[in-house]
């Protein structure tokens, strides 16, 4: 059998890996989008290195974009086969499916006026709505803690991943030659203690294990003292200088966990009521889909929704979908807090929210998980000077504060903690995947002294054999 690796590889995004049997049999794990890589991006989304009309079934990990984001491109560029998942899975790829093709659409017609103008070729998008639509019809929803069949020689069983809603990790056995290999891929794994999602589970002894590293060399900050910087934040913020806190916020997940956070917040007193805008059709859209699974809830929601039937609303909350009342928030002079998508601040209405309010000294920039180095909030997190947004640059006047613990992603304890269940002895081969290349490395280097002998970091196309 063999593995070729054709995103998250020495890189964050473009989740997609490629088993390919002796008997021809194709599966892919993930199909993501990469994101913010600037110039290129758009060149390695056109790209698969292999032949989509070739796979002969995917399995899914979760919804971010990231790992699902070119699915559409693949079943219209000739896939036919199912995609497997957890049921909350699909409930939240089919919003943001949608919602990417969307933004595939306009984006195309809007580099399209200015390709008109130079008298250049008109480009399509990626996909389309249409694209997003039919994809949806194959997908196929599996519990988590079972095994199935998917062909005489393969099963699959989903393990909790706590990464977000219905995150799965990827348990694989697959018979060739009388023998059977196991095969783990983590997808993203979440955090221990997270305050909405239930934590990692354990998973069956592998043989081979391809895990993610995007935070495999640094620990997180302790969630109580994050915690307490937010309330810090919010009170320099909006009481003291009477400005606005603008936070990019990754509308799964993310945006929850604010706003689970800020609802605690207020109501143990620990901070004064202000006004709380979620501005994001898709965030609307992503929290309604959260409520409407509780089974992913962790213990500890589940007994603070006894006293609180709704912890993702409260009395000074609004969600904004509406284009017209997005924009009123830039001309809002009053102190409050804007929860806007995206994360990173690469694209969405906090791009426009943060060009309105980075000149203003009382305004505060809030960043509260990872960030891709070349996108608006990777390069924000450097605290320059100047900063280009919408192709114009601006004055870096208002602060810039991160907190990193509110991370969906492991950190390395967290990581650690995972991977005890296995006897590193036992695992043929350990492949790193969706991180920064030096934390590949310093995560390789401490996966040795753990007794995992054969660690590689693989490249974009590469393969090998297992």
């Amino acid at each position: 059998m063999e593995i070729s690796f054709h995103g998250a590889a020495q890189t964050v995004t473009g989740s997609k890996h490629l088993l390919t049997l002796k008997d021809g049999t194709k599966i892919l794990l993930d199909c993501g989008m990469f994101q913010g890589r600037g110039k290129e991006t758009d060149s390695l989304n056109r790209e698969w290195g292999f032949k989509p009309e070739e796979i002969n079934f995917m399995i899914l990990t979760h919804a971010h974009i990231d790992h699902s984001g070119l699915i559409p491109k693949l079943v219209k560029e000739g896939f036919k086969g199912k995609i497997y998942c957890t049921g909350p899975t699909k409930d939240l790829a089919q919003i943001l499916l949608l919602d990417s093709a969307h933004i595939q659409e306009n984006d195309v017609k809007f580099i399209n006026k200015k390709r008109v103008e130079q008298e250049k070729n008109q480009l399509a998008p990626l996909y389309d709505t249409q694209d997003a639509m039919r994809c949806l019809m194959r997908f196929t929803t599996l519990k988590l803690d079972e095994w199935y069949t998917l062909t005489e020689d393969v099963q699959l069983k989903f393990t909790e991943a706590g990464h977000i809603l219905g995150a799965a990790v990827v348990n694989l056995r697959i018979k060739e030659d009388s023998k059977t290999t196991k095969i783990t891929f983590t997808g993203d794994i979440g955090r221990y203690n997270d305050s909405i999602l239930k934590s990692p589970a354990v998973f069956p002894q592998a043989d081979v294990i391809i895990c993610e590293s995007t935070y495999g060399d640094s620990l997180h900050d302790d969630m109580k003292i994050s915690e307490e910087k937010f309330v810090e934040i919010i009170m320099k913020t909006c009481f003291e200088k009477r400005g606005k806190l603008i936070i990019p916020a990754f509308s799964v997940g993310r945006t929850q966990e604010l706003v689970y956070t800020l609802n605690r917040l207020f109501n143990e007193g620990k901070i004064p009521p202000i006004e709380t805008f979620v501005d994001s059709p898709l965030s609307t859209e992503a929290t309604r889909v959260t409520y409407n699974h509780p089974e992913c809830f962790n213990k500890k929601l589940l007994k603070y929704m006894e006293i609180d039937e709704n912890p993702f609303d409260f009395d000074d909350l609004a969600y904004i979908t509406d284009k017209k009342a997005s924009q009123s928030l830039n001309e809002r002079k009053e102190p409050c807090i804007i929860i806007s998508a995206s994360g990173m601040a690469e694209a969405g209405r906090v791009k426009h929210h943060i060009a309105n309010s980075i000149q203003n000294k009382r305004n505060t920039i809030l960043l509260v998980g990872y960030c891709e180095p070349n996108s608006l909030g990777g390069r924000l997190k450097l605290r320059p000077r100047m900063v280009s947004i919408f192709g114009e640059d601006y004055q870096v006047i208002a602060d810039i504060d991160e907190i990193k613990s509110l991370s969906a992603h492991a950190d390395y304890e967290d990581l650690s903690q995972f991977l005890a269940c296995q006897d590193s002895q036992l695992v043929d081969k350990f492949f790193i995947v969706h991180g920064e290349l030096s934390v590949q490395e310093n995560f390789k280097r401490k996966l040795i002294k753990k007794g995992y002998n054969e660690v590689f970091i693989p490249a974009i196309h590469q393969k090998y054999s297992i």
